[in-house]
């Protein structure tokens, strides 16, 4: 199983392809679409869009699993990655690419045992899992990569109720 996982976010938006065989996890590719503060939010929206339609096209991933919003005190912020989550739905949609969304809670709970694990933990735990030379260069990537993982390790019917 080929899962594309996604930290949506408009300024940093990262991404994480994991292959599953066999119970044994490997990273395909990983980065950040980033975007400056001026650009304007439909500009960032379609970065994230067309980067998810261009991974789906390569990539040819069975799935696509997200990170939901954390509704923090800025409900601003919680309308950006809203939007985020949106264009990277819709190009999944499109490609015709199944999505589910895990509570980060959730996805630090599978990748690294405990749900309330800081996002050092995530990287170096993202690395551990995946054999990487490094951890991610971001936060972003390592959270992606993460998000892939919650999905490719969770049983069959699991999946299916999620």
């Amino acid at each position: 199983m080929k899962v594309l996982g996604i930290d949506p976010g408009t300024a940093a938006c990262g991404y994480g392809i994991v292959h599953e065989s066999d119970g044994r996890l490997g990273a395909v590719a990983h980065g950040c679409w980033t975007s400056g503060a001026r650009e304007r939010p439909e500009h960032r929206l379609r970065t994230i869009f067309e980067g998810v339609t261009t991974l789906i096209g390569e990539h040819a991933p069975d799935a696509v699993a997200l990170e939901e919003s954390f509704v923090g005190a800025d409900a601003r912020i919680a309308l950006f990655v809203g939007q985020a989550r949106g264009a990277a739905l819709v190009a999944a949609a499109a490609a015709g690419v199944a999505c589910t969304e895990y509570a980060p809670a959730r996805v630090k709970q599978a990748v690294c045992g405990y749900g309330r694990a800081d996002k050092g933990q995530v990287a170096r735990m993202v690395r551990m899992l995946l054999s990487l030379d490094a951890e991610p260069e971001t936060s972003h990537e390592a959270d992606a990569l993460a998000v892939a993982i919650c999905h490719a390790s969770m049983p069959p019917l699991a999946r299916l109720a999620s």
